[in-house]
């Protein structure tokens, strides 16, 4: 599968971006999907995910309560809407696909993951 993410752009804190990750190749729902994100001058970081059937998703502690993943099988797309944006969401955040088993623990680690978008810019200013 292949996959491209779309939707960054340059916003103010406390607005609002809907990030698209689009599936191609084969069907998205084969896969768990995931968020991660990388900011000028420092590694990779695990955002949120969400199991391939969409019935559980997962988030790092500092984004909980304002990004929400969702998936959209029949439209092989993921999604990431991110609310009360702040500057420190600065980043390049990419998709990525997995098919690890047990995903509930692994589904924080870059490792697990098989297929990954090119990224997209976000930047907030304050």
């Amino acid at each position: 599968v292949q996959l491209q993410a779309s939707g960054g752009g340059l916003v103010q804190a406390g607005d609002s971006l809907k990030l698209s990750c689009s599936a191609f190749g084969r069907a998205f729902g084969n896969y768990h999907a995931g968020w991660f994100r990388q900011a000028p001058g420092k590694g990779r970081e695990f955002v949120a995910a969400i199991r391939r059937s969409g019935d559980a998703a997962y988030y790092v502690e500092h984004v909980k309560g304002r990004f929400t993943i969702s998936r959209l099988n029949t439209k092989n797309t993921v999604y990431l809407q991110m609310n009360n944006l702040k500057p420190e969401d600065t980043a390049i955040y990419y998709c990525a696909a997995s098919i690890t088993a047990s995903y509930s623990a692994h589904y924080s680690n870059a490792e697990r993951y098989i297929q990954w978008g090119k990224g997209t810019l976000v930047t907030v200013s304050s």
